[in-house]
């Protein structure tokens, strides 16, 4: 209930206000040799382009231009306040406020369509935490290259007595880890880093080969090595 009172309150203020501030306007104006329809034209005009300049500047901001206008408006709406409280002989008005009179139009015009053309900025997107803190550091796109899997070296044509004593030496060599890029294990090391971080577990070679692309022997190659 307090608070419909007060709004009341405050309405019933604006009201009478601009009442107020509309009659000086245009006794200024008539004053000033703008008679008929046209002395009830020029309070309308100094607070249309007083309520569009507040719009601006709710709107964007700290728009100077809106200002700008804003001030123009203000000022003329309070000029013509104190000059009709008897600082003004409405029978002999001096040329410089005719002048400043007959050229409002063009400038409220010229003020009306700089407001109503400007451009509003554009809000800028604000990354989220959690994304931020999920993303990976970038790699560029050549650290990160499939390997090819090395193929098993063929024994050598030698007699058959010399073979079987280096059939176990053979049968040990496709189990030697696979050479790994240092840039490509730096960044397998850090997808392991956060992996741990996030599960609390080590990441595994399955895991590891599917968030890197590679092959299985590499994949393997590379989880011994973070071990």
């Amino acid at each position: 209930m307090l608070r419909t009172l007060r709004l009341d309150a405050v309405l019933i203020q604006a009201v009478i206000a601009g009442a107020l501030s509309f009659a000086h306007l245009h006794d200024l104006a008539a004053a000033a040799g703008q008679d008929g329809w046209k002395a009830w034209a020029y309070p309308v005009s100094v607070d249309l382009l007083l309520v569009a300049a507040w719009r601006r500047m709710r709107k964007d901001g700290g728009n100077r231009d809106a200002w700008l206008w804003f001030a123009i408006a203000l000022i003329a709406s309070l000029g013509a306040n104190v000059a009709t409280a008897g600082l003004l002989d409405v029978n002999d008005v001096p040329d410089w406020l005719r002048i400043l009179v007959a050229g409002w139009p063009a400038l409220a015009f010229l003020g009306g369509t700089l407001l109503a053309h400007a451009h509003a900025p554009e809000p800028q997107p604000v990354p989220e935490p959690a994304a931020e803190a999920d993303r990976e550091p970038a790699v560029p796109d050549l650290v990160v290259e499939r390997v090819p899997e090395p193929s098993p070296a063929l024994p050598p044509a030698e007699p058959a007595s010399e073979e079987t004593p280096s059939a176990p030496e053979t049968a040990q060599e496709p189990a030697s880890p696979a050479s790994v890029p240092p840039a490509l294990l730096d960044h397998a090391r850090k997808i392991a880093d956060a992996h741990r971080a996030q599960t609390g577990v080590p990441i595994d070679a399955a895991t590891l080969r599917a968030r890197l692309g590679i092959p299985a022997s590499l994949a393997d190659s590379i989880a011994l090595q973070l071990a």
